[in-house]
């Protein structure tokens, strides 16, 4: 049925997000409703990406899942390589890790897999869920907030992936490598196990917390570009910003070991320093702008 109303589409022309100029205010409800849309959008391209993994789920948990539970995971051989061309003899090989996972549940096969389906299409549709959220926001910004943010989304994502290769690839194994080799007494009272549920997730914390941590950068340069922070700030406030991490890499590693925290401490010590000098680049930017406008 057609109508006036300002921001009104068609079915199709919704799910497809098509634009429509408005002339007129959306109003609360009209907001409502855009998100609607936006959010199903998402949650299509999200469940096609979770039926996808789902379907070759096989082959994802003996390749990708389970492959930094065994010797042959590709870091453990780097690691060790780069320690005898560096001269370090062994100190970076890390000893042979064999972890058996085993189940106490009837449905604990599937819903693993179900699991593994649902955070690997977040992962995978994560710069189209990112997109679907910035056309949501841009209406309410303005022309020169939307040149500011150009290039978002491929930063944004850029930074997630980074963070989840960083998590599968290094923290996880040492994650892995430290709690299947750590022992409790003398005897041989206690045999390390640990059920299917357990290991993913703690991998799916691993990858999904590194990921989100790396997006520091980015959520500095924004809160830079609207005036939250400055330079200035980052750097007073530096020292308890590095307890944060510190407390961070904490949650984020589920082995209590110094080594794992350090992995992940380092990285996130070495992005808030890289926000500090996005940051003072934008401070001089909105100097020179002033003194232009002045």
């Amino acid at each position: 049925m057609a109508t006036s109303q300002t921001g009104r589409k068609s079915f199709f022309q919704r799910i497809r997000g098509k634009d429509e100029p408005i002339n007129e205010e959306m109003s609360f409800m009209d907001h409502v409703e855009a998100l609607r849309w936006h959010l199903m959008r998402g949650v299509i391209v999200w469940l096609a990406a979770a039926i996808g993994i789902f379907v070759f789920i096989d082959w994802i948990f003996d390749n990708v899942i389970y492959a930094p539970a065994r010797p042959s995971f590709v870091t453990y051989s780097l690691l060790c390589n780069w320690s005898h061309k560096l001269g370090l003899g062994d100190a970076l090989c890390m000893p042979p890790v064999n972890i058996p996972l085993q189940g106490n549940t009837v449905s604990g096969p599937f819903m693993s897999a179900i699991n593994i389906a649902m955070v690997g299409g977040i992962i995978v549709a994560f710069p189209y869920l990112f997109w679907e959220l910035w056309r949501f926001i841009k209406p309410a910004l303005s022309p020169k907030e939307v040149r500011y943010a150009r290039g978002s989304i491929l930063w944004v994502s850029l930074c997630f992936f980074i963070g989840a290769a960083f998590g599968y690839f290094l923290l996880a194994p040492f994650t892995f490598n430290f709690l299947a080799n750590f022992t409790l007494g003398t005897v041989g009272a206690y045999k390390y196990m640990p059920t299917l549920d357990d290991y993913i997730d703690t991998l799916n914390n691993i990858i999904l917390g590194c990921g989100i941590a790396f997006e520091l950068p980015v959520l500095a340069y924004v809160l830079g570009k609207i005036g939250l922070i400055t330079a200035g700030f980052l750097k007073r406030y530096r020292k308890y910003a590095f307890v944060i991490i510190l407390i961070i890499a904490a949650i984020i590693t589920p082995s209590p070991d110094w080594s794992s925290q350090t992995i992940v401490a380092l990285p996130l010590l070495l992005l808030y320093e890289i926000s500090v000098v996005i940051v003072a680049r934008i401070d001089k930017q909105k100097a020179r702008e002033e003194k232009e406008w002045s």
